[in-house]
């Protein structure tokens, strides 16, 4: 099984389709991952819409791939990088592919490096469509990323009108808890983290502002950390209200009235 440590990974670039300011972020992230390997840029490097990639090209190792637009409007990067793409797979000597692009045109792509058991990574802006995004094995929002010496913002900015609404956070934990608790309602930290991870794969604690999963747990005031030993969530009790229910005596005086 590879680890991040020995997993080779394909960096594949859409850079008709990707800002030139994310490139040193977004190969930072990748090598979270494991190393990367390959690393291409695709694109009409003749085309003005390009003017300045040439340092982040160089600074980062990333071979830039030529194609020509052929046809107006339409984008015949995507073609070549699915070619390249599925050769590298046939080569065998990868562990994962690393998708940087906000475009639908790779779901396919992704579903079938995935059905030939590599992992894949996705790198897109929030307005990255959701069938792409749930392709990947992780789906990692371009917007979200910072060097290390920079703080995670503690709010993310407004998407604008192009972005997909982040899915609704306390729906997301709970069910989490839920489906990986145990009897005492307890669920371990890592668990939840899998379960998250399998289930959204553009779950990340930075779409929320927060670096960490853990530290995301501990702003949810309907959820109790436990971090002696390993750090265990569960969420909190419902406070159930007991009515109490007040007889009235019956003295003997109105008991003989009764009868």
């Amino acid at each position: 099984m590879p680890t991040p440590e020995n997993a080779r990974i394909a960096v594949l670039i859409d850079a008709d389709n990707t800002s030139k300011k994310y490139v040193e972020l977004l190969i930072n992230e990748v090598a979270k991952y494991g190393t990367p390997t390959v690393k291409r840029a695709y694109g009409d490097w003749t085309s003005n819409h390009l003017n300045g990639w040439k340092n982040e090209l160089n600074r980062n190792a990333i071979v830039p791939i030529q194609q020509f637009a052929y046809t107006q409007g339409k984008n015949s990067t995507d073609s070549l990088l699915i070619i390249d793409a599925m050769d590298l797979l046939y080569t065998g000597n990868l562990d994962g592919f690393a998708i940087v692009s906000s475009d639908s045109d790779f779901t396919s792509l992704a579903t079938r490096l995935r059905e030939a058991g590599k992992a894949v990574y996705g790198l897109g802006q929030r307005k990255t469509p959701e069938p792409f995004r749930t392709a990947c094995t992780r789906f990692i929002f371009l917007e979200v990323l910072s060097k290390d010496d920079e703080p995670v913002q503690e709010q993310v900015d407004e998407p604008d009108a192009e972005s997909a609404p982040l899915p609704d956070l306390r729906k997301l934990l709970t069910s989490a808890i839920n489906a990986t608790s145990q009897d005492d309602g307890w669920a371990h930290l890592g668990s939840v983290g899998n379960y998250l991870s399998n289930t959204s794969s553009s779950f990340d604690p930075r779409n929320y502002g927060f670096g960490r999963l853990i530290t995301l747990l501990r702003d949810q005031d309907y959820l109790d950390i436990d971090t002696e030993g390993s750090p265990t969530v569960r969420l909190k009790p419902k406070q159930t209200t007991t009515k109490v229910v007040t007889r009235k005596r019956t003295t003997k005086k109105a008991a003989a009235k009764k009868s």
